[in-house]
């Protein structure tokens, strides 16, 4: 999707009232409280298209994947880990429905050709729904897809197409929240447990070759894999997994920039440095500054 927002008393959302925001952005470096959390009186989706973002929801940590969808129900909180929206791609729609109880009751409005029982069946699933989190739903990307075209092509008929989609979006999220389990998300064990061995050897100048061999995949086998569950390829997870570790141990004033660049991994300060800035906006020590108060 390309980068767009629509917002409430734009042209394009003039017809729907209900839509209260609609867009996709690729975030390309981190930006201090670019994701604080909050809470509307909307129901809120976002869709990761790639990327990997760590966010707070209902006071709940989860880790999102490509394919993943959040569902923000009005008064729930929602924010970045850190406040801060990470690397990736991401879509959303901001839906503001007539009534969400809390016994279940839902009332799109006038612009939904859903029926009454099925709207209470739908209602009643969201609210008693404790995993906000669909994995790996590629059919509503698909959806989103779909409001995106009809909103900016506005053909004949667009106007009914878009609400018939956002409905189809709320039975294919009540379908699959009635298919949900308990069950863990479709995240090999293998893969989790090469993170864990990633983070704890950061500084070793990992290869894909070893990578792939520390979970019994070849080359192309595991890059297409990772590159499917993360979003990266996987030089770049690994990068990605370093900064990571760096933002929290800049926070600790003590400690050197220098030491730290070579405990994650870096070759110098210098190349720590350039990357960090590239995929922070900041420099280590501009980092630093904001997030260590002066005495």
């Amino acid at each position: 999707m390309n980068h767009f927002i629509f917002k409430k008393g734009c042209i394009e959302l003039l017809p729907f009232p209900h839509i209260v925001e609609f867009g996709s952005k690729k975030n390309t470096n981190i930006q201090f409280n670019s994701l604080k959390a909050s809470a509307t009186d909307l129901l809120r989706l976002y869709y990761v298209l790639d990327g990997k973002f760590e966010w707070i929801i209902d006071e709940q940590h989860f880790i999102l994947y490509p394919g993943d969808l959040a569902i923000i129900l009005p008064g729930q909180l929602l924010g970045g880990e850190k406040d801060l929206l990470d690397i990736g791609t991401v879509s959303w729609l901001f839906i503001q429905l007539k009534e969400l109880a809390l016994t279940g009751k839902l009332i799109p409005g006038k612009w939904s050709s859903l029926s009454d029982i099925e709207s209470r069946a739908i209602g009643k699933l969201l609210i008693l729904n404790n995993k906000p989190v669909l994995s790996k739903l590629k059919e509503a990307g698909v959806l989103f897809h779909q409001i995106q075209q009809e909103l900016f092509n506005q053909e004949i008929g667009y106007t009914t197409r878009t609400n018939q989609v956002i409905d189809e979006l709320l039975i294919l999220l009540a379908r699959q929240l009635t298919r949900q389990n308990d069950s863990r998300r479709d995240f090999p064990q293998t893969f989790m447990k090469l993170e864990n061995t990633l983070r704890e050897n950061l500084s070793h100048p990992w290869t894909v070759e070893e990578m792939a061999a520390l979970v019994g995949l070849g080359t192309t086998a595991f890059s297409e894999r990772v590159k499917s569950y993360t979003g990266f390829s996987p030089l770049n997870y690994v990068i990605n997994i370093r900064i990571s570790e760096a933002l929290k141990l800049l926070k600790q004033k003590d400690v050197n920039v220098t030491d730290i660049a070579l405990e994650i991994g870096f070759y110098s300060s210098q190349h720590f440095a350039t990357t960090f800035k590239k995929l922070t906006g900041y420099t280590p020590s501009e980092f630093r500054k904001k997030n260590i108060p002066n005495k």
